[in-house]
């Protein structure tokens, strides 16, 4: 099978927009690719976080990762900084990279404008630590939503000045686009991101799960309640396309477009199809973390197959470049 790395920061929990817009995607591509999964951890610290709370962090996001169906003994699951071969690779990827091409990364500019006061090298330098985290695997296939293929785009360059310059060695990348929409936040109006506050945590008590949905922006057509609404114009009808079955969209878009139903209605029987989907992942992720010892034997033994690959390539790399042995 083709080789597939996807990464995520030890964000603490899990939201409903990395459910959605990658999670789920990487538990059905582990059937098709040998997947390697990795907890960035190395990749968090470009951001102001609180020390004590890392491990835990980490812990809490791979048992949300094998709740969600992320499998170990199909995937490799690990943590970024228990492979140290990860940044080794990235400074040898430094004399490759462009300074006009890392000018111009998107979400350099958007964490930038968001932490004016932290634009640290390291949040300059992201996307080639991210490339040396493909690269070290040598992953034929990337999954991103359309927002990240300028990175793997980046990844191709990166790839192919090394390889011009020192020989051919890695693959070049492809994007598996994601087939999932882009996904606005409970406001209707910015992606889904946790630090904006517009998304779910999916390990939220169900009482709150509620009360966060029964603040979510709705068709703003839908002035009052006897007015008729567009349910392609609802952002709370689009999350429906995920946890709802065919009967109950078919009721939500009538009543909908009727006015035969209020918002009201739609977010209640939106938290009914959210919950009871989610239920055995929070089961799992309930017995997981109680017993903590399990997963950090599993994060062990994914980082001892991750690092058996990466030792390999480097061993490469380093004949590549001609270095002391």
């Amino acid at each position: 099978m083709k080789r597939l790395f996807s990464g995520i920061q030890p964000s603490g929990e899990l939201h409903l927009g990395n459910y959605l817009g990658a999670v789920s995607n990487w538990v059905k591509l582990q059937e098709s690719y040998h997947s390697f999964i990795c907890i960035v951890d190395y990749h968090a610290i470009t951001q102001s976080y609180d020390r004590k709370d890392m491990r835990t962090r980490v812990l809490h996001m791979a048992a949300d990762l094998m709740a969600c169906g992320i499998d170990p003994e199909r995937s490799v699951l690990f943590v970024q900084s228990r492979v140290p071969e990860h940044t080794e690779l990235c400074w040898i990827f430094n004399a490759v990279a462009q300074y006009g091409d890392l000018s111009r990364m998107t979400q350099f500019k958007d964490k930038a404008a968001r932490q004016a006061e932290n634009i640290n090298v390291g949040l300059f330098d992201y996307p080639v630590l991210q490339s040396a985290d493909i690269l070290l695997y040598k992953a034929q296939v990337v999954p991103v939503g359309e927002d990240q293929v300028q990175h793997v785009e980046f990844t191709r360059r990166i790839a192919r000045g090394f390889n011009r310059r020192w020989g051919k060695l890695f693959p070049e990348p492809d994007a598996l686009l994601s087939s999932t929409p882009r996904l606005l936040g409970l406001d209707g109006q910015a992606k889904m991101s946790k630090s904006m506050g517009n998304t779910i945590v999916l390990a939220t008590p169900e009482k709150q799960i509620r009360k966060q949905l029964s603040r979510a922006a709705t068709d703003p057509a839908r002035v009052k309640r006897e007015d008729p609404g567009d349910p392609d114009n609802c952002n709370v009808f689009t999350l429906h396309k995920f946890f709802s079955n065919e009967e109950r969209l078919g009721w939500v878009r009538d009543g909908c477009t009727s006015a035969g139903i209020g918002c009201v209605d739609c977010k209640r029987a939106l938290a009914d199809s959210m919950l009871d989907q989610l239920s055995d992942y929070r089961r799992r992720r309930e017995e997981l973390l109680a017993e903590p010892e399990k997963v950090e034997r599993i994060l062990a033994e994914g980082a001892e197959r991750a690092s058996a690959v990466a030792r390999q390539t480097m061993e490469q790399v380093r004949d590549k470049l001609g270095l002391w042995r």
